[in-house]
């Protein structure tokens, strides 16, 4: 596979997989990645990750905004950041949610866009995502 330069190689399903693998590598907790292309106006997948602490939920954006650069990927904003108990990073096609592991069910992204068609992870993401 030739070397990523930038998103616009990659659809949105392909970054959403990307970005889950980052996030894996940094521990992050229940990983789900979702197709919601069809469902939502505003961005064509999502990706949704639980962190342990605020100082992890940190941790994780900056893992995922610092992978962001190294591979050329559009990031557009960021919010939450300051207490970390639910991170929002609009990476253009892709949204990333990190929750505190306790705020997670309260907010229920899964439960809204439950339309959305799960998009499978490599087995590395999934091994993450597996509830410990």
């Amino acid at each position: 596979m030739p070397a990523i330069t930038s998103d616009k190689d990659l659809d949105a399903r392909q970054k959403a997989i990307m970005v889950a693998g980052w996030l894996a590598e940094k521990k992050a907790k229940d990983i789900l990645a979702l197709d919601v292309a069809p469902i939502n106006p505003v961005c064509e997948a999502m990706v949704v990750a639980s962190a342990v602490s605020a100082r992890q939920a940190k941790a994780l954006a900056d893992h995922v905004l610092e992978q962001c650069g190294a591979h050329g990927f559009s990031y557009l904003g960021m919010e939450g950041y300051r207490h970390g108990q639910w991170v929002l990073l609009d990476l253009n096609d892709v949204m990333v949610h990190i929750f505190q592991e306790e705020l997670r069910p309260f907010y229920n992204i899964e439960g809204l866009w439950s339309e959305g068609e799960r998009i499978a992870l490599p087995a590395a993401s999934a091994d993450e995502a597996k509830p410990q």
